[in-house]
């Protein structure tokens, strides 16, 4: 009996080093997507309404802009600015979608974004949407620098963008979302925008 016993006791041990394996390898695995890959984000708040719901969960893909540059039309996680607000004195990341690229020229009016003169076709808003200047972008055509991008929210009546804060540095995005997974009955991959910028909007 007294071996029977040892039997088990050594079965046991082999089962809870192997799962302990399994684990140390699993958050290993989970460790290094998340670092160098992949990194899950919740939506906090209303600012890129209806695109993205508060508390909707999103993989953002952090390796992308490691080979090309971002596009007009990417929806972003970034480093907040020290002037946009921000609950954690740490710092936070927001969610918000390019508007602008380095060497444009952007300028609201009439409720529309212009780029390089040109009104900007956003077909993801709502026609009730209407675009305001803040305070960075009141006093006319804003010309970015090299490595700067302008970001707003779809939700241009709830967001703290860059029409208040001015444009982000590439240094701050942390990478480009690209799939909803909650809740569930909204996964999916989140669509890229393309612009006809050929040719001025009619809308």
């Amino acid at each position: 009996m007294k071996e029977l016993f040892g039997k088990i006791k050594r079965k046991v041990g082999e089962s809870f080093l192997d799962l302990a394996e399994v684990f140390v390898m699993a958050f290993s695995i989970f460790f290094v997507l998340q670092i160098a890959i992949l990194q899950p984000h919740k939506v906090d708040g209303d600012s890129m309404v209806p695109s993205f719901i508060d508390k909707e969960f999103l993989l953002t893909d952090k390796i992308t802009y490691r080979f090309k540059e971002p596009m007009r039309g990417d929806v972003v996680v970034f480093h907040a600015p020290e002037e946009a607000p921000c609950d954690d004195e740490e710092g936070c990341d927001y969610i918000k979608r390019i508007i602008g690229m380095p060497g444009d020229t952007v300028e609201i009016k009439e409720g529309y974004v212009y780029v390089n003169q040109k009104k900007l076709d956003e077909s993801y808003l709502p026609d009730s949407y209407r675009t305001l200047p803040g305070r960075f972008t009141r006093k006319g055509p804003v010309v970015l620098h090299d490595d700067e991008f302008m970001v707003m929210g779809d939700n241009r009546g709830r967001s703290s963008d860059s029409r208040e804060w001015g444009p982000i540095p590439s240094r701050a995005i942390v990478g480009r979302t690209f799939l909803k997974y909650l809740p569930i009955s909204k996964f999916g991959v989140i669509d890229r925008i393309l612009y006809d910028e050929s040719k001025p909007s009619d809308k």
